[in-house]
Order: structure tokens, then C-alpha cells, then sequence
């Protein structure tokens, strides 16, 4: 330094500063190689992404037609369709859908509302959240053993929907508790000093209010269930059905089982992986206007309340 500091709280001063100086340009360089790095990861996803899809669609060209779509499957490939496999999917989403809202919706309520706050309950809440990471196979033995075989109900539709309703009933939950302790304290003690009960309370003002994001919630979890193979597999679901499903106590087959089994046909004979590639196509597809559906209902209640 050109000059002499006498001063050594100055001299503090000035070296706190430097400090900072540094401290922030090391900052500033962290931050930019980490955006660098996230950049490159989605570059990289969206790439592999975008193979993918290109690579399913050329290979669905051709096949995808609407006698794939309304034939019944078939031993021989040109002759085969997923008519029976998208009933099959419906039918599954028809029992998943209303036992998995009911029981989350229901569980997210009493634990936020009438639960007792305790050790218990956070012992419940923590048991629930884990739950969600258990891998599919360990439910599908669960549905094996509980739906199958000891309530006799086989490799029907409602064995599989129930099966398919424990797997993502936990994602239900946690996200219908998060919405529900979303909701503001002060629409609740509004409506208590206008005499509402508890359950009034819950029923006008929280799930209403709550209703976008226990949407959400639901709709990743049956976007996952009409996606999963595993349980289905673990349970003998059969890859060739030729009559159609007419009610839940009928064997099934569904678009995720019809694409693994063609996919491990394909080793042997080359249409097969085409088949299995249109089917995928529909999958996408259902999935794509289930969720465009449930953002649009979304949104509609969000500017509601």
C-alpha cells in the first residue's frame, strides 16, 4: 500500500472488504459453472428425450392405424390390435381413480384436521411419505397375496385396480396434505366466527380452496398408474386376451403389459417392436389429454379461489 494505516480498526475495515470481494467473485464463479452444468444436464435430457420419441414414431409409421386401434390382439403381428388393451386400461383407471382420491383425500384430511398432533401422527405422516419410495414390484407381491390369492379375485380388473391404488395412494396423500396446510388460517377462523362446524369448515372452505393442488396430486398418481408394468406383471396379468373385458371381475390386459411382452417378442420377430411402438404412441397420448384435462380443471378452480 502507498500509505501507512495507523488505524488498525481501518485496517480491519479494509481487509473485511477484500474478504467479501473474494468471497463474492468465488460465488459468482460457482454459480456460473453450476448453471453451466444444469444447462448441459437438460440439453442432454431433452436430447435423449428427443431420440427417443423419434425413434418410437418411425418405427410406429405404418403400423398405427385405426384397425390397430379397434382390432382384438393377435398371435400373428399384422393382424394384431390393442382394442381389448385400452379397455382394459380404462377399466383399471375406473376402479384406481375413485379408491385412490377417496382414501387420500380422506387420510390428508383427518391427519391435518381431526388427527391429534403428536409423535404418532408424525410417525404416520413419515411412514406415508416413505411409502411413495418403495419400488412397484413390492406391491404388486402385496396385491398378489392380499387381492389374488386370499380374496380369490385372481388376475381380474378389480385385483389390479386395488394393487394399482395402493401404489400410488401415498402420492394422493402427501400431496392433498400439502394442499390442505396451504390453505390460509384465517378462512378457517373466518368461517368458525360465522358458527360453521368443523366438518362445514373442511367441506366449504378448506377442499375447496385446497382442490387445485389435491388435483395435481392426483393426477401424477394416475398418470403413473396407467404407466406401471411390475404389478401387473406380478400378478399374472395375461398378454393375449381375445374377449373383450365386459366387467371388473374379468381377466384384463393393459397397454403397459402389452408393450413389455412385445418388446421381449421383438428379440425373436422384428414387428413386434413396431407394435410395441404404436402402443407406446397411444399410451403417450392418453396421458397427454388425462393431464391436459386435469390442467384445464385445474386452472379453472385456481381462479375461482
Amino acid at each position: 500500500m502507498s500509505y501507512q494505516i495507523e488505524d488498525k480498526g481501518e485496517l480491519k475495515t479494509l481487509l473485511n472488504i477484500e474478504t467479501k470481494k473474494s468471497n463474492m467473485t468465488r460465488r459468482i464463479i460457482l454459480d456460473r459453472i453450476a448453471r453451466n452444468i444444469f444447462l448441459i444436464s437438460t440439453i442432454f435430457a431433452l436430447l435423449v428425450l428427443g431420440i427417443l420419441i423419434y425413434k418410437i414414431w418411425v418405427d410406429s409409421v405404418g403400423w398405427l392405424n385405426f384397425k390397430f386401434l379397434t382390432s382384438n390382439l393377435s398371435i400373428f403381428p399384422h393382424k394384431a390390435g390393442i382394442w381389448g388393451a385400452i379397455v382394459g386400461s380404462f377399466l383399471l383407471m375406473a376402479i384406481v381413480a375413485p379408491v385412490t382420491i377417496t382414501l387420500g383425500v380422506s387420510t390428508a384430511v383427518y391427519l391435518e384436521e381431526y388427527a391429534i398432533k403428536g409423535k404418532l401422527q408424525s410417525l404416520i405422516k413419515m411412514n406415508i411419505s416413505n411409502l411413495a419410495g418403495v419400488p412397484s414390484v413390492i406391491f404388486g407381491l402385496l396385491g398378489l397375496t392380499v387381492f389374488a390369492r386370499l380374496l380369490n379375485l385372481g388376475s381380474s380388473i378389480l385385483a389390479g385396480g386395488l394393487t394399482m391404488s395402493l401404489l400410488v395412494l401415498p402420492i394422493v396423500v402427501v400431496a392433498s396434505q400439502e394442499a390442505i396446510r396451504s390453505v390460509p388460517s384465517f378462512l378457517r377462523d373466518a368461517s368458525y366466527a360465522m358458527g360453521a362446524t368443523k366438518w362445514t369448515t373442511i367441506r366449504k372452505v378448506v377442499l375447496p380452496v385446497a382442490l387445485p393442488g389435491i388435483l395435481t396430486g392426483s393426477i401424477l398418481a394416475l398418470s403413473r398408474a396407467i404407466g406401471e408394468t411390475a404389478p401387473l406383471v406380478v400378478l399374472g396379468i395375461p398378454t393375449l386376451i381375445l374377449r373383450i373385458p365386459s366387467s371388473i371381475m374379468d381377466n384384463f390386459t393393459a397397454l403397459p403389459i402389452q408393450v413389455y411382452y412385445w418388446t421381449l417378442d421383438a428379440v425373436l420377430t422384428r414387428e413386434y417392436a413396431n407394435l410395441a411402438a404404436a402402443t407406446i404412441v397411444v399410451l403417450m397420448l392418453m396421458l397427454a389429454i388425462m393431464n391436459s384435462t386435469a390442467i384445464i380443471i385445474r386452472n379453472k378452480f385456481q381462479k375461482r379461489y
